[in-house]
């Protein structure tokens, strides 16, 4: 069974650093997109980036420029690299992971939280 582990969050001053990591165990890594997401108090679940066992990445324009998504394909972990924070990024971050083919399924990590301060 697929499980992914988040850690990492923390409370930090605006414009502050902080670094996620999620670790992946189950299954054939590289036959999975991996992803982070978020989802602040009152409001849905959003996209923050993804990437592919490839390297391709892709992000919201709201982090654009700020985070960086990566993959250690040898370890099986993906990271949230995450500088210039600012107090709306503040949320819980969900590491996903998502199958290349059809019927292998979607997992979610219980999230890590990520408060940043004013």
């Amino acid at each position: 069974q697929v499980q992914v582990v988040e850690s990492g969050g923390d409370l930090v001053q605006a414009g502050g650093s902080l670094r996620l990591s999620c670790v992946f165990s189950g299954s054939i890594f590289s036959r999975f997109t991996m992803g982070w997401y978020r989802q602040a108090p009152g409001k849905q679940r959003e996209l923050v980036a993804t990437v592919t066992s490839g390297g391709s990445t892709n992000y919201a324009n709201s982090v654009k420029g700020r985070f960086t998504i990566s993959r250690d394909n040898a370890g099986k972990r993906v990271y949230l690299e995450m500088n210039n924070l600012k107090p709306e990024d503040t949320a819980e971050y969900y590491c996903n992971a998502k199958s290349i083919v059809a019927w292998g399924g979607n997992y979610w990590g219980q999230g890590t939280q990520v408060t940043v301060s004013s």
